[in-house]
Order: C-alpha cells, then structure tokens, then sequence
C-alpha cells in the first residue's frame, strides 16, 4: 500500500469514526506502526473548523493517544534493561550514550514529539533502556506532546480546507532539519574519531619559525 492509500484510507477512518479514531490513530503510530500521525494533527484540525470533529474531545483523545503509545515504547526499553546491560553494558559507547541522555534527556524527548518526529520511538526506546526516570520521561512527553497537537492542529484549524499546502510544506521542512543534523553528525564524527597519527602528521609538518 502506497503511502497516499494509506494517508486517505485514514482519513477516510476520522471521517467515519471521528475524535475517538483520532486517539487510536495516534496511539498506533507511536507504537511504530507507519502511519502519517502529523498529518493526522493537521487533518483534524482542519476538521474540526470545519465542524466535522468536536474541538474539545479531538485534541484530548489525541494526546492520550499519543502518550499511551509513547509509554508502552518506553516500557519495552524498560523492560530490556538486563538484556541491554548484558550485552551492552561495558560498551564505551553505551555508557557515553546513558551520560548523555542523563545531562540532555529531557529535551530529545520533547523536541522528538514535535519537531523530529521519525526519531521518537528510538528516543523512547534509549530512554526507557537507560533507566530515565519515569516521572521525568512523562513530563517531557506530555508538554512534547501537546505542543505537537495545538501547533500542528492550529496549522489546520488555520488552513481548513487548505490543510495539504500546510502539510506538505512541514513535511520538506522536517525532512530538511534531519537532513542538517545528518550532516552535522557526520561531520562532528567524522573530526572526532579521525586517525590521531593524521592529526600527528599535521602538526609535525606544521612550520615551527
């Protein structure tokens, strides 16, 4: 099924079933189920203008959607806690990764509901592998959340019928942003982990006046 079907066989849901597929759409998504939730938000914005979804259950039924689906991710990390110690957990690289994600946690995981959103569910899955405080990760995930459902959902509600020209333009500029984080991570990498005898050879031929 092509992404098109699929985006209009989900329409074709919220407009059958309404506000309550709009939460389980959500859900479904954050469990990693390919599906365009962005442009659900959007969508049901729009819909709502429109008068074809109410303007308080909508929102609602999205957020908790979303969040349930973000937690049952963060369980399974969670949950695989031994196993990723086991097998990981002497890793220099893995333990880098839980010091990181202890000092900036909190804001990968805002900023992955809302702006960076194909990068949610490894977020999820790090947070919840790396012992990141329950509490912490819900508080994150909810603002994260529900800045992801008013900004996006007021895109559509702004738009109404127009809500395509809005979506496609969120999804080139998503695409752009992990498009110059690729390509800074490369290139922080890339100077990181050069050879240190290059780095030697550079500074032994470097003129000593």
């Amino acid at each position: 099924m092509s992404s098109l079907d699929l985006s209009s066989l989900v329409l074709g849901w919220i407009t059958a079933y309404g506000s309550p597929m709009v939460g389980l759409t959500l859900l479904i998504g954050a469990l990693g189920i390919p599906i365009p939730t962005t442009l659900v938000v959007i969508v049901s914005g729009a819909f709502v203008r429109l008068q074809y979804l109410d303007i308080y259950s909508t929102p609602s039924l999205g957020l908790l959607g979303a969040v349930i689906g973000d937690i049952a991710v963060f369980a399974v990390g969670w949950l695989a806690r031994p196993w990723i110690q086991m097998r990981f957990g002497a890793s220099p690289f893995w333990i880098k990764s839980q010091a990181f994600f202890a000092r900036r946690g909190g804001i990968s995981i805002y900023l992955t509901r809302w702006l960076l959103t194909s990068l949610a569910i490894p977020v999820n899955l790090i947070a919840g592998g790396s012992g990141y405080p329950v509490g912490r990760f819900l508080l994150f995930d909810i603002t994260g959340e529900l800045t992801w459902i008013v900004l996006y959902g007021s895109l559509g509600y702004a738009f109404g019928s127009q809500w395509e020209l809005i979506s496609d333009f969120i999804s080139n500029f998503s695409g752009m942003i992990l498009g110059v984080l690729a390509l800074a991570a490369g290139v922080y990498l890339l100077v990181k982990f050069r050879p240190k005898n290059s780095a030697k050879a550079e500074n032994s031929e470097a003129p000593t006046g």
